[in-house]
């Protein structure tokens, strides 16, 4: 039986400790949100006023052919602005794009036991977790998400230990989509002055995720958010989302844009990836690009998959900006510090906005 949801103990219990999650109190057929789950009204998205992002997607075929600076120049412009842009015909299959989509749909419509062995505190193995919200002991409020999280390291270790339900279709999106993140990173660090060869890709991109979030139907979308403000804390993150839609965006207050301050719909492209700044690359270039702070609504409708590639440089590396900025900007805006430092206090306070670099800032007062 179902506990009572109005109990936030017993709540908690269920969905985390549990691991039941989101859809098992959905499947329980409850017909209100339970309070644990209502976001402060600041925090509510306002879906009918929200504007939508109009700019259109980038065509990474262009790439390599006489367009090549001007598919640049868009790379760093949104970079520089925003912090998102689609990509087109980028080299990941479709038919892989549909195949993760209904993987994911079917990963999470589990028995809830079968999900539950990967939870933080038994999963057979460190690189896999199964788990809800983002960190459910610390939020005020709950996010409304269940999520399964793959850590890569080698395939090897990735086919033996990644669920079996949906590990050769996360392996293969992280695979077919590595030549895509090496140019999209080869041309903003080659923007900053920074070469990318193969020994320093490592420290750019050395560590990598694969992610499959699962937003279940909610009677009352306009009080819960699926995942709250915030920014990513890798380099450059690999979105597949669905054709709902829900992913919101704030244009940054410092930027030459219209909207400056507001929250923008990203509306989902057919066959299109997202692709976002995350906090490392903004501090290489020492501020110039910006890490999208972001957020993601839920609905009454359906439910709602995405499915991210996380990239990040290795735990042991340094973080500084670059010097070649640094040099030009005459000052330094972030100190120097190893990423696995950054990353435990990323994982160690909920959601704030861009909260997660003043980890990093230096004062200039």
């Amino acid at each position: 039986m179902a506990p009572s949801f109005d109990n936030e103990s017993s709540l908690f219990n269920f969905v985390v400790r549990d691991g039941n999650g989101v859809k098992g109190i959905v499947d329980s057929g409850i017909s209100k949100v339970p309070q644990a789950y209502i976001q402060p009204t600041a925090e509510q998205i306002d879906k009918k006023n929200a504007s939508k992002c109009e700019i259109p997607p980038i065509d990474l075929s262009k790439l390599n052919g006489p367009d090549h600076d001007e598919v640049v120049n868009q790379f760093v412009r949104a970079a520089e602005t925003l912090g998102f842009f689609q990509v087109v015909n980028h080299g990941v299959p479709i038919q892989l794009l549909d195949s993760l989509k209904q993987t994911a749909h079917n990963f999470f419509s589990l028995p809830a036991e079968r999900k539950a062995v990967y939870r933080k505190e038994v999963s057979p193995s460190p690189l896999v977790k199964y788990g809800t919200s983002f960190v459910p002991e610390k939020e005020r409020a709950l996010e409304w998400k269940d999520y399964i999280s793959m850590a890569y390291t080698n395939d090897d270790e990735a086919l033996q230990q990644w669920p079996i339900e949906c590990r050769d279709v996360a392996l293969q999106f992280l695979k077919t989509s590595h030549e895509m993140v090496r140019n999209l990173l080869e041309a903003l660090l080659g923007n900053l002055g920074e070469e990318l060869d193969d020994s320093k890709i490592d420290a750019f991109i050395g560590k990598k995720m694969v992610n499959m979030n699962f937003y279940p139907t909610c009677p009352n979308p306009e009080l819960t958010v699926g995942v709250g403000r915030h920014s990513d804390m890798g380099t450059l993150t690999i979105l597949l989302q669905d054709g709902i839609g829900g992913l919101y965006v704030k244009v940054p207050e410092d930027v030459d844009m219209e909207k400056k301050g507001e929250w923008v719909e990203i509306p989902p492209i057919p066959d299109a990836l997202v692709i976002n700044v995350g906090d490392m690359l903004q501090i290489w270039s020492n501020g110039r690009y910006k890490s999208a702070e972001h957020r993601v609504r839920t609905t009454s409708t359906k439910s709602r998959v995405s499915i991210p590639i996380f990239t990040s440089p290795l735990p042991t590396q340094k973080v500084a900006p670059l010097p070649q900025v640094v040099k030009k900007d005459g000052v330094a805006r972030y100190k120097e510090f190893v990423f696995s430092n950054y990353m435990n206090s990323f994982f160690g306070n909920a959601h704030d906005g861009k909260k997660s670099l003043e980890f990093a800032q230096i004062n200039s007062n």
